[in-house]
């Protein structure tokens, strides 16, 4: 009986390391996935007119500007993002009338609401708003069959199509 408690820290002790191993590994793979999405963007950035750099504050973000062809929107803020989780996720925030379109703002919130839910049916992305109230369109992308290069190609190819959908918003904001 003496053996049990012995028995019982030595099976806590293989818990911690193999956690501590998982969470070593998960760091690498973010870190491996950060760098393979930064070459990405370096080679999709020229194609797309978007100049990608890494967030100074957060430095699993890639953040660039898209401004050309744009006739409902100022510019579109892309931002591309390696998660904790192991996800890639992508939200692209419009700039209409000098900032971002804000739910809290909107002159007619149940409408700009129901839109956005709607917008989100009918496209590729979809439309949400973060915790400051501020309105996006995203895509996540799991990396558990390896680094979408493709996927992530075809969805940042489709962004533009961000800017005929806030024409759609106009009206309540």
């Amino acid at each position: 009986m003496k053996s049990t408690p012995i028995i019982i820290a030595f099976i806590l002790s293989l818990c911690f390391v193999s956690a501590t191993h998982g969470q070593q590994n998960d760091a690498a793979a973010r870190d491996r996935t950060r760098e393979q999405l930064g070459q990405l963007l370096e080679k999709l950035g020229p194609k797309l007119n978007i100049t990608f750099t890494r967030s100074a504050k957060q430095p699993y973000n890639f953040v660039g500007d898209l401004t050309t062809g744009l006739t409902n929107t100022e510019k579109l803020e892309v931002v591309v993002i390696v998660s904790a989780k192991l996800t890639i996720r992508l939200k692209v925030y419009p700039h209409y009338n000098k900032g971002y379109i804000n739910v809290d703002k909107a002159r007619d919130q149940p409408a700009l609401m129901r839109t956005l839910l709607r917008l989100s049916d009918q496209g590729l992305l979809y439309w949400a708003s973060d915790d400051e109230g501020d309105v996006f369109t995203g895509y996540t992308f799991t990396i558990e069959s390896g680094f979408p290069s493709e996927s992530i190609e075809f969805v940042l190819l489709n962004i533009l199509n961000s800017d005929k959908a806030v024409g759609e918003l106009k009206p309540f904001y």
